[in-house]
């Protein structure tokens, strides 16, 4: 006779995007059961041909199954333990559907496949009506469906890096205005290669990271940057200011706090990894640009600049249209173009010739690559931008920044109120998940841009609409 499952641990219905969006899923849920419908093997089974993130995850999910099932084909009535392979982290089982299951659901018409899914719920809560059973999707319509019916539906909130994206971390703290009156009590101050440093303790001092801004614009304005950081004790060094024309970066100066912060990133070598969040117009890709020439160009520092951005429909081909891999990514490029054009009036004293000139030059040091053939690849010395980084999943995400090789700098740019991914959210995209996993690390820096910097129309529109 099979033991009965526990009335404490709930019973979890789970919908075939659940499995296809993250495939570990089925190790997930702690303590609680794991049910899977019979129509969602089945679509999952319809899923798994082709070459998208989409296929990959499908079959990834069926060798899970296959892992813990294994070769127990008398034992699936009492469920199959999810603890395999050294996975501790779920206690439950996994139970498959093995007989059909008739509920009349006059609600609903036809046997579409999510009215099957209900309809199992339906039959499990009758079947255990002590437990709780929850349906699992990511499918809005299916929990809408399933709240009308009186059945309890939930999101896939795992893969989920922050519950509330206001929290993200964004790069910079303001500084109270008392903040010198409890600080600069054993105060050491000093210079070193033109830069200034002061070294404070104070109750704020803990909460600093590493290579976050600190400012404070009272009476006198205060930019730094935090160099270190133990216990109560912090070092901080005044940010050179990019405001001024002097301090230009390819023609381009910062035109506000948080710009003039980006910039102190982009231009420091020892900072190889930099996530820039903000709004359309704050002038990410412009200042990235800029500062990827600078250092290319100028200061060889870096070989080529390396630019790539997610062509949605994310990770599909990019066509069977003739052309080289450059060519077929220059529609999804207008954004590199655009800002080039800006960078290259920039230079006033060259005239048309000398302009001509740097424009063929730049061509020459800015390949354009898809995302679709990155793994396996090695940069070195390379400056790698990935825009529109929202789009990619954190799997994704650690494909392209574990690509960088030693010399080469990785910029992500983008807006997470901008996903055009299918079930990525502000809280789950790649771009959250960076972001939060990296602060603190000495060779991170990021900044979240605020103010638009376009023009007064997108500004206002911006407001507005």
């Amino acid at each position: 006779m099979a033991k009965k499952p526990s009335v404490s641990t709930k019973l979890f219905v789970l919908d075939t995007n659940v499995l296809m969006h993250d495939p570990s899923s089925l190790f997930r849920f702690e303590e609680h059961d794991v049910y899977l419908p019979m129509v969602t093997l089945e679509e999952l089974d319809n899923n798994k041909k082709g070459l998208t993130e989409v296929a990959r995850n499908a079959r990834q999910a069926s060798r899970n199954l296959e892992e813990i099932i294994g070769d127990e084909f008398g034992n699936l009535e009492d469920g199959c333990p999810l603890t395999v392979n050294g996975n501790n982290f779920s206690t439950g089982k996994l139970f498959l559907q093995t007989h059909a299951v008739s509920v009349e659901l006059p609600m609903l018409a036809g046997s579409k496949a999510d009215n099957q899914i209900l309809g199992v719920v339906v039959y499990l809560q009758k079947k255990y009506p002590d437990r709780q059973v929850i349906l699992v999707s990511k499918d809005i319509n299916i929990r809408i469906k399933a709240r009308a019916m009186g059945i309890a539906a939930e999101d896939y909130f795992n893969d989920k890096v922050l519950e509330d994206t206001e929290l993200l971390y964004s790069g910079m703290k303001e500084l109270p205005p008392d903040f010198w009156e409890t600080h600069s009590k054993a105060m050491e101050s000093w210079q070193e290669s033109g830069k200034m440093f002061y070294r404070l303790t104070g109750p704020l001092c803990a909460g600093f990271m590493v290579n976050e801004f600190v400012y404070h614009e009272h009476d006198k304005p205060f930019h730094a940057i935090v160099r270190q950081q133990q216990g109560k004790t912090a070092v901080l060094e005044v940010v050179k200011d990019y405001t001024q024309q002097k301090h230009n970066v390819w023609g381009i100066t910062a035109r506000n706090r948080e710009q003039n912060f980006a910039l102190n990133l982009l231009m420091d070598p020892e900072v190889d990894f930099i996530t820039l969040l903000g709004q359309a117009g704050t002038g990410k890709t412009l200042l990235t640009l800029a500062s990827a020439l600078t250092q290319t160009l100028d200061k060889k520092i870096y070989s080529e600049i390396i630019m790539t951005r997610v062509t949605v429909p994310v990770g599909e081909d990019i066509g069977f249209l003739p052309g080289t891999e450059e060519e077929k990514m220059a529609p999804w490029m207008g954004a590199l173009e655009d800002n080039l054009d800006v960078l290259n009036k920039s230079d006033e004293d060259a005239g048309e010739w000398g302009r001509a000139a740097t424009q063929d030059l730049i061509r020459t040091r800015i390949k354009v690559k898809s995302l679709n053939f990155m793994r396996g690849r090695t940069f070195l010395h390379k400056f790698l931008i990935i825009d529109e980084a929202q789009n990619l999943t954190p799997k994704q995400m650690k494909t392209l920044i574990t690509r960088a090789g030693p010399g080469t700098k990785v910029v992500c740019l983008g807006n997470i109120a901008q996903i055009d991914t299918p079930y990525l959210t502000e809280g789950s995209s790649g771009l959250t998940y960076v972001v939060d996993r990296f602060k603190g690390w000495q060779h991170n820096g990021h900044v979240t841009l605020m103010r638009g910097e376009r023009s007064r129309l997108a500004d206002f529109a911006a407001e507005i609409l």
